[in-house]
């Protein structure tokens, strides 16, 4: 397959066999900066995000920083202060994208077990969770049955997702 006049890879067919090897060299430079820069792109995008994220003080933030002089700590505080409500939105915006699932409704119900098949007076609380949620303009609905340990981790997860939800408003 021949690449097209015009196209980015015409100009590589022109290289001859001398040239060819630099151009080989050429190629192998071209993608070791892309890979450092993706590489910088992805640890800078990091590190803005958890600044943000845990949505420190400057001293908190700069503490944060003390690894790096104090020049690239100025930098990164002034790109910070400009651009932090928009840093915020795209973290809001991600949080958001991770489920477009929405809870339209939910009921409840606790029940007592006092016996099982294995146990002749088990008196464990049960509660039923029913949950209708619309995902994709379709609501479903689901029943989640759960023990008194399991509803607590259930409210501690929530509790902590609605955590960082409030720090990032």
């Amino acid at each position: 397959m021949e690449p097209e006049e015009g196209t980015s890879l015409w100009g590589l067919q022109k290289l001859h066999p001398p040239s060819l090897q630099l151009g080989v060299q050429l190629l192998h430079k071209i993608i070791d900066g892309f890979c450092e820069w993706m590489n910088v792109l992805e640890n800078v995008t990091k590190i803005f995000k958890a600044l943000v994220g845990k949505n420190l003080f400057d001293e908190e933030t700069l503490q944060q920083l003390n690894h790096l002089n104090s020049s690239h700590q100025e930098a990164i505080m002034k790109c910070l202060k400009s651009r932090k409500d928009e840093i915020k939105q795209v973290l809001l915006k991600e949080i958001v994208d991770i489920s477009s699932a929405q809870l339209q409704d939910f009921d409840w119900q606790l029940k007592l077990a006092l016996s099982s098949d294995k146990i002749a007076t088990l008196q464990m609380p049960l509660l039923n969770l029913h949950l209708d949620v619309k995902e994709n303009g379709e609501v479903k609905p689901y029943l989640v049955e759960m023990s008194k340990e399991e509803l607590q981790n259930l409210i501690n997860s929530l509790e902590a997702a609605n955590k960082v939800v409030r720090q990032l408003k």
